[in-house]
C-alpha cells in the first residue's frame, strides 16, 4: 500500500500547502473557514517527511484542478510556520480550541495612563529612589506635561542625569519594559489604591475653592469641629484669590503669565491695595500701567458676578500649576487663625 493511499483528505490540502510555499499559503489561509483550519492544523501535525514520489502523486492530484507545487520536507514543522506567520497565537489558539478570537488590545499599555493621573510627587518621591536609567525609561512613557511635572519634583543634579539618559536612550527590550511596568504597578499603583486619598482631597478642595472667603471659613471650621480625616490633605490643596501673596514671587509670575490682561484688571476691581499690588509686581511693566490706567477708571456698572468669575479663574490657574509641579501652594491657616 502506498504512502499515498493512507493519507486523508485534510491531510492531502496541508501537504499541498506546504508544498506551495510560506508565500502563497499564507495568503490561501485567510480564506478557510475556522473548522478548515483547525483540521489542516491536526493533518499537518499527523504528517511524517513525505517522499517525494508520493508528494509528487498528491500535487498530481491537485494539479489537474487548481495549480502544481513543489517539493517537501517535514509537513507538521513546515505547516506550524505558515500558521505562526500568518496567524497570531491568539487565532491559533482559538481555532484549535473552537472558540472565536478576540482582537488584540491596542495603544499604550495601561498602567502608563494611569501613572499619568497621579500627582508628581508622588511618583516623583518613588523615582528617585530608583536608578536614573530606569527613571529615564519610566519618565520617556509618559506625556510631556505629567513627565515635565515630575522632573521638577527631583533634585537638579538627579534632573540633569535623567535627562542625559533620556537623550542617548535607544528602544527598551520588550522583556525589560515588562519588568518595570510589573515594579510600577506591585510597588505605586498597588500602594496608591490601596492607601491614597488623593482623589477625594482633590474633589473636596474643588468644592471649597468656588466659595468667597467667608463661607470657606466657616466650612472649614465646620470640617474641623467634626473632626474630618485627611483634613490637612484638603487644606493643602484649598486657595482663594486672597491668598495670591502670600505665594513666592516666582510662582506669581507664573500664575499670570499665561493669563490676559482683561482677566486680570476685572479680578483687581476693588481688591484691598495690598493684593493689587502683589499681582501688579508679577506681571510686565507695560500691562502694569494698561491695567493701571484701567483700575483708575472705577469699577462702577461692572457686575460683581464677573469680578468674582475672574478671581475664580486665577484661583483655579494657580491650583492646575502647583498640581503639575510647577510650585507649591502655601500652608492655609487653621480655621482658628482665619
Amino acid at each position: 500500500m502506498s504512502t499515498m493511499l493512507t493519507l486523508s483528505r485534510a491531510q492531502k490540502a496541508a501537504a499541498i500547502l506546504v508544498a506551495m510555499g510560506k508565500p502563497s499559503a499564507s495568503r490561501l489561509l485567510k480564506f478557510f473557514k475556522q473548522e478548515e483550519l483547525k483540521a489542516l492544523i491536526e493533518a499537518a501535525r499527523l504528517l511524517r517527511t513525505i517522499p517525494q514520489a508520493d508528494l509528487e502523486r498528491v500535487v498530481a492530484e491537485f494539479e489537474a484542478e487548481f495549480t502544481e507545487g513543489a517539493g517537501l520536507l517535514d509537513s507538521a514543522d513546515k505547516m506550524d510556520t505558515i500558521l505562526n506567520e500568518s496567524l497570531s497565537p491568539e487565532e491559533v489558539d482559538a481555532i484549535m480550541s473552537g472558540k472565536k478570537a478576540e482582537a488584540e488590545p491596542s495603544g499604550p499599555p495601561p498602567i502608563w495612563p494611569q501613572l499619568e493621573k497621579l500627582e508628581p510627587q508622588r511618583l516623583g518621591t518613588f523615582l528617585a529612589g530608583e536608578h536614573p536609567q530606569t527613571a529615564a525609561m519610566v519618565l520617556s512613557m509618559l506625556s510631556p506635561q505629567p513627565a515635565s511635572a515630575v522632573l521638577l519634583i527631583l533634585d537638579k543634579p538627579l534632573r540633569s542625569e535623567i535627562l542625559r539618559r533620556m537623550v542617548t536612550m535607544t528602544v527598551v527590550p520588550e522583556t525589560a519594559t515588562r519588568i518595570i511596568e510589573n515594579q510600577l504597578r506591585a510597588r505605586v499603583l498597588a500602594e496608591t489604591a490601596s492607601r491614597d486619598t488623593t482623589a477625594g482631597q482633590i474633589r473636596v478642595a474643588s468644592l471649597l475653592n468656588e466659595m468667597d472667603k467667608t463661607q470657606l471659613d466657616e466650612t472649614m471650621q465646620d470640617l474641623e469641629a467634626a473632626g474630618t480625616p485627611d483634613l490637612d490633605g484638603v487644606k493643602a490643596r484649598i486657595f482663594n484669590f486672597d491668598d495670591l501673596p502670600l505665594l513666592t514671587q516666582k510662582a506669581r509670575v507664573l500664575v499670570f503669565d499665561g493669563l490676559s490682561s482683561e482677566v486680570v484688571t476685572l479680578a483687581l476691581r476693588g481688591a484691598p491695595p495690598a493684593l493689587t499690588e502683589a499681582v501688579l509686581s508679577s506681571i510686565g511693566q507695560r500691562s502694569r500701567r494698561m491695567i493701571e490706567a484701567e483700575l483708575s477708571q472705577g469699577s462702577e456698572g461692572i457686575p460683581l458676578a464677573d469680578i468674582m468669575g475672574a478671581r475664580k479663574t486665577i484661583a483655579a490657574t494657580t491650583v492646575r500649576l502647583a498640581r503639575e509641579g510647577a510650585y507649591e501652594l502655601p500652608s492655609a491657616p487653621s480655621a482658628d487663625a482665619a
